[in-house]
């Protein structure tokens, strides 16, 4: 069974949809019911989005369903280790998970995350540090990386 529900961010509605066991999706695209969909993952996932918003959560600690291919996956888990407030471009992910021509390749795993905020691919950056790509849109990725540096020693 899957459970859906629309959180209202400070950067627009957020779409998560979680399993039984693990959250499937955070999106800035989709429309939860009507009926919000009432599952302790859900609740879970609202409350760490509020603290997050609020500035005192750092990382998320939600079952995540990280699916892809193998060499998204390996992404995935490199886009995981990049700090709070810090950023990472994308030649420093492909070389990071041992792979440092797949510039390209990264960039277009990173397209198909479907679990925006909680595998932080708003923190990958161009070569010298310019905003590139991001499926909220690049003004949304501006404003969480100005936020999460605003936030990083508190």
């Amino acid at each position: 069974m899957q459970y859906e529900r629309t959180y209202h961010s400070p950067i627009g509605p957020l779409y998560l949809r979680c399993s039984d066991t693990h959250i499937v999706e955070l999106s800035f695209h989709g429309e939860a019911s009507e009926v919000e969909a009432h599952h302790h993952l859900l609740d879970l996932a609202h409350l760490q989005l509020d603290e997050y918003f609020a500035g005192s959560r750092k990382a998320f600690t939600l079952p995540l369903l990280i699916g892809g291919t193998p060499f998204q996956k390996k992404v995935y888990e490199a886009l995981l280790s990049i700090e709070y407030g810090q950023t990472a471009s994308y030649e420093e992910i492909a070389m990071r998970i041992g792979n440092p021509k797949a510039c390209r390749a990264v960039g277009m795993a990173n397209n198909r995350n479907r679990l925006a905020l909680l595998i932080p691919c708003h923190r990958v950056v161009g070569k010298h540090g310019s905003l590139v790509g991001y499926e909220g849109g690049l003004e949304k990725k501006a404003w969480l990386l100005d936020f999460e540096r605003r936030h990083r020693s508190s």
